[in-house]
């Protein structure tokens, strides 16, 4: 099984381009920043964040273009490509890129200072997610007075 989960910032805006011929398609290309779990004792000044190039066709590239922008935090799933070619200077290069199959936002729009939403589109999970209801002052979302007969757990 090929599935790759992913969460992270885009890098940069996406790079689009589209296919030359009768049915063009678009191919859109971007990098995230994935936070590590954990930091290493041995040398905190270490690279704390994994950059992972993704590649999108069709539909979620258009997605991508119209939608994704630096610093935008996404959850994307898909799965590993590995290829190679053979650069201007006769050297074979190996490639790793994540194929997009899903993307979606990962945060709101508020907590990015204007970068998605979560009522906003998405694309390969379905409907859009509701709006979240407003959290109390300590982070936790409010429950409605009388809603304890209705919640699965006492």
């Amino acid at each position: 099984m090929n599935k790759v989960i992913l969460m992270g910032r885009l890098t940069r805006d996406p790079d689009i381009r589209y296919s030359q011929g009768e049915n063009s398609s678009a191919v859109a290309r971007y990098t995230l920043a994935v936070d590590r779990r954990f930091v290493r004792r041995d040398n905190p000044d270490a690279q704390t964040a994994d950059f992972i190039g993704c590649v999108a066709f069709g539909k979620a590239a258009e997605f991508a273009e119209k939608y994704l922008h630096k610093g935008t935090k996404i959850a994307v799933t898909g799965r590993i490509q590995t290829g190679s070619y053979v650069n201007k200077d006769g050297q074979k290069v190996f490639t790793t890129d994540v194929v997009i199959e899903e993307q979606e936002f990962a945060e709101s729009k508020n907590a990015n200072g204007g970068g998605a939403s979560f009522g906003g589109p998405s694309f390969g999970g379905g409907a859009p997610a509701p709006e979240a209801p407003a959290a109390a002052g300590d982070g936790f979302m409010n429950i409605p007075d009388g809603i304890d007969e209705e919640l699965p757990f006492n």
